[in-house]
């Protein structure tokens, strides 16, 4: 985002709310926002922006809220980055009071959906885009105006009035997706922060990450420094959901499915199993209209009785 604004017009323009006034806000006065998900620019990206800041200064300021007697930043956590690196002692910045968790939630996602494009995002990002997007504490209405406003700030105009933008389309059509990717999407984004960068870097691939998006959060907090030692292919981690499904999942069995140890789940788990009852035997303890709940629970406490006294 390099496009330029006059920032002394933009100030006494009369239609400009208060609470979208320009303030020079000192860099150790911002914080990340709390629930953050997006990479920060490196390399060749970072040193170009640094560059940038330090002939230029921040052409288009960060949105922020108050929080604890500081501020967190919602847009601009890259130039709040490079500022700091560039020498800078301030940055300029909108605030916003009042926002919703919802809201505050909004301006980060699409802020950086049109800074990098969805194309372009890692998987753990783009899950958390999907994610945010489906959520229902996204109306529509606000949504809209977001965008507006953002795409408003690009351009340098600062004013807040707002323009009716059309409804978005389904997220599979907005994103030219099938419906199983944007499922598998929603899977990726409820496994544990531990676990997204071995997904990101492919160590984990998507579909086996959507099987251990499945299993309880201690088992996923295993599979970090298990990762390390096994490949969890698409296999193994059907085999982990399985087990646990059937009967739950320990740290040895877990440790034996990615070894290769355990290739058959199903013959670990115990079967049911049928007893038969000698008919001389039935009719001398059981009513010939007991069903079989009754006769269950009768045996049942039969058997307790006789270990009891074991």
């Amino acid at each position: 985002m390099t496009a330029a604004f006059d920032l002394g017009a933009m100030l006494s323009t009369p239609s400009v709310a208060t609470e979208n006034q320009v303030k020079q806000i000192p860099c150790d006065m911002l914080v990340p926002y709390h629930n953050h998900k997006f990479e920060l620019y490196s390399g060749e990206r970072l040193d170009d922006m640094v560059s940038s800041i330090k002939d230029n200064g921040v052409l288009i300021p960060i949105i922020v809220q108050p929080l604890n007697g500081k501020y967190e930043i919602l847009i601009g956590h890259n130039r709040w980055n490079a500022s700091i690196l560039a020498g800078k002692q301030t940055v300029p910045a909108i605030i916003k009071d009042g926002l919703t968790e919802e809201e505050a939630e909004m301006y980060v996602i699409e802020s950086n959906l049109m800074q990098r494009g969805f194309d372009n995002l890692k998987i753990s990002e783009q899950a958390a885009v999907i994610a945010m997007r489906h959520s229902q504490m996204f109306s529509q209405g606000k949504r809209n105006d977001i965008i507006e406003e953002l795409h408003r700030m690009e351009k340098g105009e600062y004013s807040s009035e707002k323009e009716t933008l059309t409804t978005a389309q389904k997220l599979k059509d907005e994103y030219r997706m099938s419906k199983d990717s944007v499922a598998r999407l929603l899977r990726i984004n409820m496994l544990i922060d531990g676990l997204k960068p071995l997904v990101d870097d492919k160590t984990i691939s998507v579909r086996a990450a959507v099987n251990i998006s499945y299993l309880p959060q201690e088992i996923q907090e295993m599979l970090i420094k298990f990762a390390k030692i096994y490949k969890i292919d698409m296999k193994k981690s059907e085999q982990l959901r399985q087990y646990d499904k059937l009967q739950g999942l320990d740290q040895l069995t877990v440790v034996k499915i990615l070894s290769g140890k355990m290739t058959d789940v199903t013959q670990t788990i115990p079967k049911n199993r049928t007893v038969r009852i000698n008919s001389e035997i039935y009719s001398k303890f059981f009513d010939e209209k007991a069903n079989a709940d009754e006769i269950s629970e009768i045996i049942e406490k039969a058997l307790e009785l006789y270990f009891a006294k074991a």
